[in-house]
C-alpha cells in the first residue's frame, strides 16, 4: 500500500529541508565545505572544545574531525593547542578570522533565504511562520538526552 504525497509528511519534509539546505549552502562565495563550516560554527557557539567533543557534537568520527580541524588550522580559521589537563588531547578554538567567516556565511545564507521568503505568497509566508514553532520543537527533541 502506498501513501499519498499529502500523507507522506516526513518524506516530503526531509526532501524539502535537505534540498533547501543544499541550495542555501551553494549560495554565496566558495570556501570551506559544509562539514568544515559546521564544525567552525560549533566552535564559535560553544568556545574551545576537545577534538573528541567537537566530533561528538558534529556526529562524525574523531579521525574525520581531526582532518577537518587540520584544514581549518591551515586556513587560519582555528587554533589548535594541547589540552593542559590531558596532554594526549587537543583543544580547538575558532580564531577571529574563523568567527568572521561563520558570521559572513550565516549572513549570506540568511539574506538568500529572506529573498526566497519574500517571493512567497502572503499565504505561504504565513504558513511558514506558523510552522516555525513545530520545526523548532523538532530540533529541541534532538537536544534532549
Amino acid at each position: 500500500m502506498t501513501t499519498s504525497p499529502a500523507q507522506d509528511v516526513p518524506g516530503r519534509l526531509f526532501l524539502a529541508v535537505g534540498r533547501l539546505s543544499r541550495s542555501l549552502r551553494q549560495a554565496g562565495t566558495p570556501g570551506p565545505g559544509h562539514g568544515a563550516i559546521s564544525a567552525l560554527a560549533t566552535l564559535v557557539a560553544f568556545g574551545q572544545l576537545r577534538l573528541g567533543d567537537l566530533a561528538a557534537k558534529e556526529g562524525v568520527a574523531a579521525a574525520t574531525m581531526s582532518r577537518i580541524v587540520a584544514a581549518l588550522v591551515e586556513a587560519g580559521y582555528v587554533r589548535r593547542e594541547s589540552d593542559p589537563i590531558d596532554r594526549r588531547a587537543w583543544l580547538a578554538t575558532a580564531t577571529e578570522e574563523g568567527e568572521r567567516l561563520v558570521s559572513g556565511v550565516r549572513s549570506t545564507r540568511v539574506q538568500e533565504l529572506g529573498k526566497r521568503i519574500d517571493r512567497l505568497s502572503p499565504e505561504h509566508r504565513a504558513a511558514l511562520e506558523a510552522a516555525l514553532p513545530a520545526l523548532e520543537a523538532l530540533l529541541a527533541d534532538e537536544e534532549k538526552p
